[in-house]
């Protein structure tokens, strides 16, 4: 993992070449990304990169498709391993309904469904592993589908040159500073609106890579409901230790920056533990990725803390096999 996550920037620039060609005519109502796991990260990751494009956007971690769909919308199907269950399913009612779907994974079914059925395929790398390692393919290939579909502009220089920014080694210490706080404690991780999907996936790392319980929120909705969780927390320090994280952007709403920083005196207060980390990077894109490299480094370093290897998943691959059965 350590080595993925230090060649994590390459990831783009393969992502952008092998999804060249992939494309598939309009026009479009919406915009409908399947996935789900590692494989929905795109999706999750698009509403925050500053990429202007006019059409509703869904994220649909389900089975089949959801109602909202229709004959203009742009379905992407995307499956890291090509073999999962809901992704198919939503692949199959596309093709059946002859609905513009557009596939993206390394192989599996899901390569040989689109194959079979002349639909628009884009096939990445398969040499990370696990679907949340791949990212920075899953992310430049749906790019430049949208492109090739006339959605946004293309982005890859802007990707690529984002790409060249990145510099992974210069957080790991940062990142292995951060794992030493948080051993034998429970993550919470909180940031703004605009960087919701960053807390959200800090979270998927922590659980898949650390193999810890985690949790997400984001400012200004936990300040009307989670935040009142505090109230009673001494009584659950007892049994167990919490440790929140904020993400913050210099360029958040000033309002939801005063939010935060109230709401980390208030956890002080309550006798919890609480780190600001500021969201770095010249462009929205590349504070995205930063973040998520930061939390790549965090992740790893706590799963070697607690003498476990970072990169397979056993449990859900027996979950997996007792839902076939």
């Amino acid at each position: 993992m350590k080595n993925v996550i230090l060649n994590f920037p390459k990831q783009f620039a393969k992502g952008l070449e092998v999804s060249e060609n992939t494309k598939i005519d309009g026009p479009f109502s919406n915009l409908i990304i399947c996935g789900v796991g590692g494989s929905a990260l795109p999706g999750s990751l698009l509403p925050d990169m500053g990429i202007k494009f006019d059409l509703p956007l869904f994220v649909h971690r389900d089975y089949g498709l959801p109602k909202i769909t229709n004959q203009n919308s742009l379905i992407i199907c995307i499956s890291f391993s090509g073999n999962t269950e809901e992704t198919l399913s939503a692949f199959e009612e596309a093709t059946n309904k002859n609905y513009k779907v557009v596939a993206v994974c390394t192989g599996g079914k899901l390569e040989k469904l689109a194959k079979d059925n002349s639909k628009p395929v884009a096939v990445v790398p398969n040499d990370c592993g696990q679907p949340r390692f791949g990212t920075g393919y899953l992310v430049g290939a749906v790019l430049k589908v949208l492109s090739n579909c006339g959605l946004i502009t293309d982005q890859s220089k802007r990707l690529l040159e984002m790409a060249d920014n990145l510099k992974p080694e210069n957080l790991e210490e940062r990142g292995k500073g951060l794992a030493n706080k948080l051993m034998n404690k429970i993550p919470i991780v909180y940031a703004s609106n605009q960087y919701k999907s960053l807390a959200r996936v800090w979270k998927i790392k922590f659980n898949e890579n650390s193999k810890v319980m985690a949790f997400w929120n984001y400012f200004p909705e936990l300040n009307h409901n989670e935040m009142v969780g505090l109230t009673n927390i001494k009584s659950q320090i007892a049994n167990c230790k919490y440790y929140f994280i904020i993400l913050k952007d210099e360029k958040d709403n000033p309002r939801v920056v005063k939010r935060m920083e109230l709401t980390a005196e208030l956890i002080k207060e309550a006798g919890a533990e609480v780190e600001m980390i500021e969201i770095q990077g010249a462009t929205k894109t590349e504070k995205i990725f930063n973040t998520l490299l930061l939390g790549d480094w965090v992740s790893y370093y706590l799963s070697l803390a607690y003498d476990q290897d970072p990169t397979p998943v056993k449990i859900v691959e027996e979950f997996k096999k007792r839902l076939a059965q």
